[in-house]
């Protein structure tokens, strides 16, 4: 069930197929409502199932300000303890917020279970997930970089050297490991992901002049799946969390326009930031693309947060201000979800208008509404896509006579 956290090892690819049980805990914040905090939930249980964890159980703690020793106080520690107690084949307590290392371990020798905070659990997947080279170094240095603060608190529960969720990626075969060595090979991983990315800017470069078309947003809304419709290629795409690390590239021409077109790693919230900072090599096809075709999945009850979360993203990779076209995908979901059965045609249409036009006032961005899996408005996002490609050449090519 993974690695044990030895240092220098490579990450164990591959979700584990013997299930672990776990409960959830997430907070209630004068920032967070509970309707808020229900449905992040859902999103972490989602996330568990991805890494392999069945929960069995939920508990929410209303709080001003964080306990310091057990984040969620004394008196939640004892419930949870208890419910623990009745069901011995828990073994995993999962947090919606990042621990520190002392919590972590004052946590677990309370409750005498794995504890995983979400940062953990999302480097898991990761490390799960990673298929090339750069994947894997760009999650073993984030890795590396979550560990490094928490090293005091968390070497007395790595002792144990357990495996499974949160215990995968990288460790020492020796306890006695310290910051230094931590240090040493966060340079040694830095370095390897610089040389490798001077080979992807020579291969970006070699691409030509093409317009470059980025698929960005959140996860699990469908951005594979519409890569695989556009690109009429076969990238992988699965109904889980973070299906795709690597960026995949295709070219494509419509109509004797060429251009290339991107997928890129989802979004989602409190990615941790040294995640961000790892795969910002691998982001780099985003920043450096000059279109955004952003995926949004409107049959999610939060996907206008989704939208934000993915925004701000692209805010801290300085590659928001492009031209940018909303797709609202999964239209059939979002009928089946929210129309009544005896609703007839023209009250169906008369919702839409209204919700695009809302939607169109609220983001402002250029929009257009399909569903990948049906291929439902597939042909009037290929054409509003090929106008913004089409402009884009102009823009870059002004003096040069094309026939597009």
């Amino acid at each position: 069930m993974g690695n044990d956290w030895k240092m220098g090892e490579r990450p164990q690819n591959g979700i584990k197929k013997a299930a672990e049980y776990a409960v959830l805990v997430g907070v209630i914040t004068q920032e967070q409502t509970e309707d808020q905090v229900n449905e992040y939930l859902d999103e972490l249980e989602f996330l568990a199932l991805t890494a392999g964890a069945a929960t069995l159980e939920r508990f929410v703690q209303k709080l001003t300000h964080p306990d310091p020793k057990t984040f969620i106080g004394s008196g939640k520690v004892a419930l949870i303890g208890q419910f623990l107690e009745r069901h011995e084949e828990i073994n995993l307590v999962i947090f919606d917020d990042d621990l520190s290392g002392k919590q972590v371990n004052l946590l677990e020798k309370e409750l005498k279970v794995k504890i995983v905070d979400r940062s953990s659990l999302i480097l898991d997947i990761f490390a799960s997930r990673a298929q090339t080279a750069q994947a894997k170094t760009q999650v073993e240095l984030a890795q590396m970089q979550y560990l490094l603060p928490r090293l005091r608190g968390l070497w007395t529960h790595l002792e144990r050297q357990r495996g499974g969720i949160g215990m995968r990626g990288p460790g020492e075969k020796e306890i006695e490991t310290d910051r230094r060595i931590v240090r040493d090979k966060i340079s040694l991983l830095k370095k390897k992901l610089e040389k490798i990315d001077q080979q992807n800017v020579t291969m970006r470069k070699q691409r030509g002049a093409m317009i470059r078309v980025s698929l960005v947003g959140y996860t699990n809304v469908g951005k594979s799946t519409l890569m695989n419709l556009l690109a009429k290629s076969e990238v992988f795409a699965e109904n889980k969390l973070f299906a795709t690390l690597d960026t995949t590239v295709r070219k494509i021409a419509w109509e004797n326009t060429p251009f290339l077109v991107s997928d890129t790693v989802g979004f989602i919230r409190k990615l941790p930031h040294h995640l961000i900072e790892s795969f910002k090599s691998t982001l780099d096809e985003v920043r450096e693309s000059d279109i955004l075709l952003h995926i949004v999945d409107i049959a999610h009850p939060y996907f206008a947060d989704q939208i934000r979360t993915v925004e701000e993203t692209l805010e801290s990779l300085d590659a928001r201000n492009k031209p940018t076209l909303l797709v609202f995908n999964k239209m059939d979901l979002y009928r089946k979800l929210n129309y009544d059965a005896l609703l007839e045609e023209e009250g169906k249409k008369e919702i839409e208008t209204n919700l695009k036009e809302q939607l169109r006032r609220e983001f402002g961005y250029e929009n257009v509404y399909i569903s990948a899996t049906s291929r439902e408005n597939i042909e009037e996002l290929r054409q509003k896509l090929l106008k913004m490609v089409r402009d884009q050449y102009i823009v870059r090519y002004p003096h040069e006579v094309k026939k597009w």
